[in-house]
């Protein structure tokens, strides 16, 4: 089973298990963060209806909040003796993929206890 998702403005495919680096997501090292899926794939069925997805859940545990490597940005143009030399260093999060879930049991509890009617309160 996999999935898309989305994070930092881009999309990734990951499954469980999956280690990848992404644009900073606050939170400790350790926390567990929930991703939004745009699609996904279980070896049978491929889901990418709406309402379906939101039910989807890929859980990930962050590993490690780092700066990227160093990016050179050099401003020039020529015969006016203007040279400009910055540098940038992206703020990056690593995660661990740990569960792909095709519909989360939180949701399908819900439904369930709605669903049953409630005893009235002894006053």
């Amino acid at each position: 089973m996999y999935a898309i998702i989305e994070t930092g403005g881009k999309q990734y495919k990951v499954a469980t298990d999956d280690v990848l680096t992404v644009e900073k997501i606050e939170g400790e090292v350790g926390a567990k963060v929930e991703l939004p899926v745009l699609f996904l794939n279980d070896g049978k069925k491929i889901i990418t209806d709406s309402a379906k997805l939101e039910k989807a859940k890929v859980t990930a545990e962050i590993l490690k909040q780092f700066k990227g490597e160093k990016q050179l940005v050099f401003k020039f143009k020529k015969r006016k003796r203007y040279r400009k030399l910055n540098g940038h260093r992206q703020n990056l999060t690593q995660v661990k993929i740990t569960k792909v879930q095709a519909t989360s049991r939180a949701a399908a509890k819900k439904t369930t206890t709605a669903e049953e009617p409630e005893a009235p309160v002894a006053e």
